[in-house]
């Protein structure tokens, strides 16, 4: 322990007195002179769509309902750049997941005798040199339907597509309800009148499937069919009004553009209560044009994206911040009609009072960056995300893990719904609402779903609550389908543990004081899965006896990861965590030799891309940091607790370069803007050290100047400036920090701090500083986190 103490010491003191820094950090080159007027111009929706991404490049506006955008026919998550036919131009996306899900209703111009029902059949060639996208419109040329164009865009409740044929008598417009993106269990297709066509489409799946939900869609034409027709299966009946059942199910319009008119405009609503709803929907943009939805469109993108100004990048890291600006706000999505209705978890139709209802939950994946950066620049639309979450409790009996539409997929392990309610309420965003919230989370950590319900819960719930972990048991029997706590239960244990933290804070706020004491003892459990002979966390039987190999790079009952990049998700208790793997220089030490810290100082770049994990779906044996997945993505701010936050600098930094403006430029699944809100959320020099609280670790911004536009009736100062001047260019670790005009030392700030004061600025050096090096200036356990006042 000396040795390492000491080691420890020589590095801080060699750092201090200006051991030469790492090279320069990615983003370089011309500056762009700000604030940017029009961020929506640098938003690129092709970024993110090669190498596992998973985003799509199609129109939707922030958090609607519909996400039109084509879908190319090997990709089983909608679109891949490396693809060149497109099968379809279907309703529903989600972007950054990992598993087949939406692509409800493709949509496809064609031209000529159907010949195939089968969207991987009639699917047409095109070139990225004749297709763009832009915030809320997409267009693209069909090569094998004579260069038909198809334009693309969205409301709330609709997806508007324009397509301009060449001139021929058969011009087709296939609506195709029978395939997807998921398994479809049935559809119908239904022609209403000579400009209107009903479809039905039933469904299930994501990973390991989920139970059936139902999605009703209306498109209208802007002018008569000449002519029309269904098909079932393989059989296409002229003339057909009606097609249902399983199996490939459609209808399609036809129009003869042989005269002067070859454009033909449809628009499709969809609702997740009934036809009805979708009628509604259809008929709230009644007489609105596609250029009108489309303008409108671009300036809902425009407002949003405006609310963050940001000055002093490169042309290429504006791109890149914009687009994962963009990306962070897609998601989740309205889930009622324009008439407040909508399907509720008890598969009865619900109307939504108070709050917008909302739906689509990748919890596990957006607690830990997008819900923060939502509280900050969309705090409305999050409390209206809490209140919905609290009614899934409320009509589905339990609170969800990863939710789509009207159903549960129990994907991902441990709790991640506490750390996301207990944010919201953290943030001040639940007043009037605490003790319905703390209810519903309550129930949800001391509990487990009954067998006959649909949701997984705290599987494991019994166990870990009497042994103080999750024991490994990978080989017991499934009775729901999902992501198995005792198979993961070395991870999981991790999770509930942090939630147990989280949900701690808000019980000793509202005045439960024996709760608050059993949570945090609860959050303790970490201490219990972490072996002392190897000084790394690994699942133990029921008996007691850890298994698996040793070797923490090769551990067994770790959900996508390895001991190595779970060693750092105790936020809870980061000086605890310390304590039992040596103390701070220890710490540090695992830290340095797990980021490749000596290599990164030479070339970030390199390291980032070819020493850190890189397959986006490597998850296992590796003792390096894997920057693509999100039980890491606390990890770099680590540093900020070993009392070394210039290190936090530079591995932020390299993992930065992970981020670029060409298709591949989002680093693994985005998984609903995860991954996104994390560059920005880094990029901006604030970052949720601690989910489910209110504390923000502090870092190099990566640009001179960020300007917020906030919620006066949660902010009311109504903005904040974050400023880190870059002096001639070699200035990048802090030197000293103020937040709203007084001096801070500390290495974080509360949410309190940012609605008292206006600003956050930064004063950069070249080499770095004493500045947050005192044990007193790191971020505080849990414990404190909740006692301060907000």
């Amino acid at each position: 322990m000396r040795t390492l103490l000491g080691l420890a010491v020589a590095t801080l003191c060699a750092g201090l007195v200006g051991a030469s820094p790492p090279a320069a950090p990615c983003g370089g080159g011309e500056t762009h002179a700000g604030p940017v007027k029009d961020p929506a111009a640098f938003v690129d929706p092709f970024i993110g769509t090669r190498n596992e991404g998973n985003t799509f490049p199609g129109a939707a506006v922030p958090f609607g309902k519909v996400q039109l955008s084509p879908d190319t026919t090997s990709s089983s998550t909608g679109y891949d750049w490396d693809e060149n036919r497109i099968r379809g131009f279907s309703s529903v996306h989600l972007s950054g997941v990992g598993c087949g899900l939406g692509g409800d209703l493709p949509a496809m111009p064609t031209t000529g005798d159907i010949t195939s029902t089968d969207n991987n059949e009639y699917a047409s060639g095109f070139r990225h040199e004749t297709e763009s996208a832009s915030p809320g419109s997409y267009e693209v040329a069909l090569d094998d339907y004579g260069g038909t164009k198809a334009e693309l865009t969205a409301g709330r409740h609709t997806g508007h597509q324009r397509y301009t044929f060449p001139r021929t008598g058969k011009a087709n417009v296939l609506l195709n309800s029978g395939q997807a993106l998921h398994k479809v269990t049935g559809s119908s297709a239904r022609v209403i009148d000579e400009r209107t066509i009903a479809t039905k489409v039933t469904g299930s799946g994501f990973c390991q499937g989920t139970e059936p939900y139902t999605v009703w869609a209306v498109t209208r034409f802007d002018r008569p069919f000449d002519s029309h027709g269904t098909w079932d299966g393989e059989k296409v009946t002229e003339g057909g009004d009606s097609s249902e059942g399983g199996g490939r199910r459609g209808a399609y319009a036809r129009f003869d553009t042989r005269g002067g008119d070859r454009d033909v405009e449809a628009v499709t609503a969809l609702s997740y209560v009934d036809a009805e709803g979708a009628g509604r929907n259809l008929a709230a943009v009644e007489g609105q044009s596609f250029d009108e939805t489309r303008d409108a469109a671009r300036r809902a993108w425009q407002e949003r994206l405006g609310r963050v100004r940001v000055s002093g990048g490169s042309e290429a890291r504006l791109r890149v911040f914009y687009s994962s600006l963009y990306r962070a706000l897609l998601h989740p999505n309205t889930g009622e009609d324009v008439d407040r209705r909508y399907r509720g978890w008890d598969q009865r139709i619900h109307r939504a009072k108070g709050h917008t209802y909302y739906q689509n939950w990748s919890l596990w994946d957006t607690y830990r960056t997008q819900a923060q950066l939502l509280t900050l620049i969309a705090p409305r639309e999050s409390r209206d995300m809490a209140l919905s979450l609290l009614d899934v409790d409320e009509q589905g009996g339990w609170l969800p893990r990863w939710g789509y539409a009207t159903r549960e997929t129990n994907i991902m392990a441990g709790d991640p719904v506490t750390p996301f309610l207990t944010n919201a309420y953290q943030q001040g965003l639940l007043k009037g609402e605490e003790d319905r919230t703390y209810r519903a989370l309550k129930k949800n950590a001391d509990g487990v779903p009954p067998a006959d319900s649909p949701y997984l819960g705290r599987m494991a719930n019994k166990e870990y609550i009497k042994d103080g972990y999750i024991p490994h048991d990978p080989d017991r029997k499934r009775v729901k389908p999902g992501s198995p706590d005792f198979k993961h239960s070395g991870s999981a244990t991790l999770e509930y543990a942090a939630a147990d933290a989280a949900l701690a804070g808000m019980a000793r706020d509202l005045g439960h004081t024996a709760d608050a004491r059993r949570y945090s003892e609860r959050s303790r459990n970490y201490r219990n899965i972490l072996d002392p002979g190897t000084g790394f966390f690994r699942a133990r039987e029921a008996g007691g006896t850890f298994v698996g190999p040793a070797d923490p790079a090769r551990s067994e009952g770790f959900h996508e990861g390895t001991p190595w990049q779970y060693m750092w998700m105790v936020p809870q208790d980061v000086p605890g965590l310390m304590s039992r793997t040596g103390g701070r220089a220890a710490t540090e030490e695992r830290l340095d030799s797990f980021f490749a810290y000596d290599q990164l100082k030479d070339d970030p770049r390199k390291t980032a891309s070819d020493v850190w994990v890189d397959g986006p779906y490597d998850y296992y044996d590796s003792d390096k940091y894997n920057p693509q997945n999100e039980h890491d993505l606390i990890a770099p701010y680590t540093y900020l607790s070993t009392g070394s936050p210039w290190k936090t600098t530079d591995v932020v930094d390299a993992a930065l370069c992970r981020f670029t403006d060409a298709p591949d430029g989002v680093t693994g699944n985005d998984d609903l803007g995860t991954m996104s809100s994390w560059m920005v959320l880094s990029a901006m020099g604030m970052f949720p050290v601690a989910p489910g609280t209110d504390t923000w670790g502090l870092n190099t911004p990566a640009f001179e100047r960020i300007e917020l536009t906030l919620d006066r009736d949660w902010y009311p100062q109504g903005h904040f400036t974050i400023r880190a001047p870059r002096g001639d260019g070699a200035d990048r670790y802090i030197r000293s920090a103020s937040a709203g005009g007084s001096e801070v030392s500390r290495t974080w700030i509360s949410t309190e701090d940012i609605r008292r004061g206006s600003s956050l600025d930064f004063r950069l050096g070249p080499e770095p500083s004493k500045w947050g090096t005192g044990k007193e200036d790191a971020p505080p356990p849990l414990g404190e986190a909740g006692e301060r006042d907000r």
